[in-house]
């Protein structure tokens, strides 16, 4: 079997490869890899055809396929290597991968890998949704493939399941394009994506959205879907007898959230955090493998792709410094722990403590509340949001931490 040697491999072309491949080279890797199983680079961004990206890294908003270009000139323009059309089987403790490229398959030693594989959407059979099984039930990221870059339309009278950003968007998409969004069904008593989509997809659009509410059966004995029975749901997401109605529609999509895509971190035996379903990290971006590095979506889902670059960057700039061994594992570590009315903490440690920058979910929608970081007793961080909501994430920076003075942090919302 061909055998190769490289200093650093990224695994996935999408934004969070691109950005780590480039923050790799300029720190000082001249041996990369930059391997995407798709036939171009991009990632998720290539059907990304609406605006709103870059707001950030850029100052100014591009639609996904522009942004995606920035970062993809980038690596041209650094004269990184990229093996597209190319699949990672699997991934050892050793940081040996084990690749196909049409129908060829090497192997490929690494001393440094960054996991930047992204995430999947969350399918029906993950829902056990009742009812027959008809053509017409899409995720919502199908669809927006479909229309934006195949330029097929799944139908003409849509529901959709679930108040996703992807969902959202298609919501208004599909009704530039003539079709009829009968409505948004969401299970949860808040929406699940950014209030600006709320606005500017639905509320813009006369899109009704309804909340705590979610499909019982699916109607479709001809083979084609006919349409669907939703229901009211109690605080435990339960549906509540008499409240159902039936809604007609040929097509359902399901916008029901994203799985992050970590086969390849389990096969390597990477501790995987039970809440973000990615692997837990300290704040170099390093995973419990040493040397293995993940970022973007697959570390945990995020909102803005500005931030997905963001963070890729510094675990690009890392896995150069650890691949020169210029950055190792240090005895102390400092634990980090979600408190009251936080669902999750990333990094879940803190190694290197040289500018730390803590990313994290809220619980539950909450307006007028402190934010803390706190040691024991001790209040290390502290500061008034106005507005919280499990969709967008918030991030504090900590600034310079030392493991030898401090053990444990807690975020908490009071």
């Amino acid at each position: 079997m061909i055998r190769e040697k490289h200093d650093l491999v990224v695994i996935g072309g999408g934004p969070a490869g691109l950005a780590a491949a480039a923050a790799a080279k300029e720190a000082g890797c001249d041996d990369i890899l930059l391997i995407e199983r798709d036939r171009v680079l991009g990632g998720i961004l290539n059907q990304c055809i609406h605006d709103g990206f870059g707001l950030h890294a850029f100052k100014e908003a591009l639609s996904g396929p522009e942004y995606a270009d920035r970062f993809i000139q980038k690596v041209r323009a650094l004269d990184i290597p990229v093996m597209e059309k190319t699949i990672v089987l699997d991934l050892s403790k050793d940081k040996v991968l084990r690749v196909s490229r049409e129908g060829e398959i090497k192997e490929i030693e690494a001393k440094a890998v960054v996991l930047a594989m992204g995430c999947r959407e969350r399918t029906r059979g993950a829902l056990s949704i009742p009812g027959h099984r008809p053509a017409g039930v899409y995720t919502a990221g199908t669809v927006q493939n479909l229309v934006n870059l195949e330029n097929i339309m799944p139908g003409k009278r849509v529901v959709i399941l679930g108040s996703g950003d992807i969902g959202l968007i298609m919501a208004r998409r599909l009704t530039l394009e003539g079709v009829k969004v009968e409505a948004v069904f969401e299970v949860l008593p808040y929406s699940s994506g950014l209030q600006r989509n709320i606005q500017q997809c639905l509320e813009d659009y006369g899109i009704p959205l309804y909340l705590s509410t979610t499909v019982v059966d699916i109607c479709g004995p001809e083979g084609r879907l006919e349409g669907v029975t939703v229901a009211q749901v109690d605080e435990k997401r339960r549906p509540i007898k008499g409240t159902e109605r039936y809604v007609p529609c040929d097509t359902l999509l399901l916008s029901v959230g994203l799985i992050p895509e970590n086969e390849l971190t389990r096969e390597a035996d990477i501790a995987i955090n039970v809440i973000t379903q990615g692997a837990d990290v300290d704040d170099s971006c390093m995973t419990g493998l040493p040397g293995v590095f993940a970022c973007g979506n697959v570390l945990h889902v995020h909102d803005l792709v500005d931030f997905v670059s963001m963070e890729a960057e510094r675990a690009g700039k890392n896995a150069a410094l650890y691949a020169a061994g210029k950055l190792s594992r240090k005895g102390r570590e400092i634990t980090v722990t979600p408190g009251d009315g936080v669902r999750y903490v990333v990094p879940q440690r803190i190694a290197q403590g040289e500018n730390v920058s803590l990313a994290f979910r809220v619980a539950a929608p909450s307006r007028d509340r402190e934010i803390e970081v706190r040691c024991g007793e001790r209040v290390l961080k502290s500061r008034k949001e106005t507005r919280l909501h499990p969709a967008e994430m918030v991030w504090v920076d900590m600034g310079r931490l030392d493991p030898n003075e401090i053990d444990s942090l807690e975020v908490r919302v009071k």
